[in-house]
């Protein structure tokens, strides 16, 4: 098969860019907080990774598949493999869509066809095959992380206490919608997060929060599962930068986020003297190097001097944390 065939195939593989639900729509939505409850279309949604056969070589093939709702879905095709492990923002993708008969997850086009079933994606040109895929979970390398000897211990599961109004759900996990009483300046982090699952959600609308740094900055937080990855989407920093590339993991995946932050500095007179800057791993992988903050980022506190909270942001929406702590420089 030609490189070119493969990239038309891949259509069929795609997140389609048909995300225009608003967040304000977001309490008529169907939304799932367990992998138990989130049902059949969940378990196709998912990530498919392994080689496909291009002009007669095993080239690394990754796919994203979505679920939308009604047994519809879309997916990313990407060649070299899934973001993170070959695939890099630049690289070119295409998308497309499918549906689910019988059991089966069927993509066609022109000559080839795509199959989803027994977490297999099996690839083929008329009667030959070029591949399979296989579903795989990935974990991100700093799951689990535990706290270094210094560190500030925000949460464990055990008490919100650290948080203004904070609310345990589900037993031990931490819900969007509050902020730490302690305040920080220079200070590194570890959290983990998980969205909820919502098929008929698009954009903001699918599991919307974010992660405000110094109260200033917000580091988003969306079920941006196979979209481009935005300033506004998952990693981004709103309306500041762009991730590397789309780390997101599927909704109801726990996922981690990993922060150094360096505070604005002012000199005395109260003048900005140098901007403040953020290094953000997203599932151990850097999306943000050391990047300078220009401004804030609208939605909290306005910036200054002062040291400031770490805001878990609310949008109405089911985001759950754990495993939060902090140490200061």
């Amino acid at each position: 098969m030609k490189m070119t065939q493969l990239f038309r195939f891949s259509l069929c593989l795609a997140m389609a860019a048909c995300m225009s639900v608003t967040a304000d729509a977001a309490d008529d939505l169907p939304v799932f907080t367990t992998v138990k409850e989130a049902g059949r279309d969940y378990k196709i949604q998912g990530e498919y990774k392994g080689t496909l056969k291009i002009d007669g070589k095993e080239v690394p093939f990754g796919a994203q598949v979505i679920a939308l709702g009604d047994g519809k879905f879309h997916g990313v095709g990407y060649a070299g493999g899934l973001p993170g492990e070959g695939w890099k923002r630049g690289d070119e993708k295409k998308e497309g869509d499918g549906e689910l008969k019988d059991g089966i997850v069927t993509f066609k086009v022109e000559e080839m066809t795509g199959t989803i079933a027994k977490g297999k994606l099996t690839v083929v040109e008329g009667d030959k095959l070029l591949g399979t895929l296989k579903k795989v979970t990935r974990k991100s390398s700093t799951m689990g992380a535990k706290p270094p000897k210094g560190a500030i211990v925000l949460f464990d599961g055990t008490s919100a206490d650290e948080f203004e109004g904070g609310e345990i759900v589900q037993e031990n996990l931490l819900l969007a919608n509050t902020f730490t009483k302690r305040k920080f300046k220079d200070h590194s982090f570890h959290l983990e997060f998980r969205t909820p699952f919502k098929p008929k959600g698009r954009g903001q609308a699918r599991g919307n929060s974010g992660v405000y740094v110094n109260g200033r900055y917000e580091v988003q937080v969306l079920d941006s599962f196979g979209l481009k990855g935005e300033n506004n989407e998952c990693g981004g920093i709103y309306q500041i930068a762009v991730p590397a590339v789309n780390m997101c993991f599927p909704p109801l995946t726990w996922q981690t986020y990993d922060m150094d932050f360096t505070a604005p500095k002012y000199d005395d007179s109260g003048k900005k003297t140098e901007n403040a800057r953020v290094t953000v791993k997203h599932n151990g992988f850097v999306i943000h190097d050391n990047l300078e903050l220009p401004k804030h980022t609208p939605g909290r506190h306005q910036e200054s001097p002062a040291a400031d909270e770490i805001y878990l942001q609310g949008h109405g929406n089911p985001v759950v944390y754990r495993n939060i702590w902090v140490i200061e420089k």
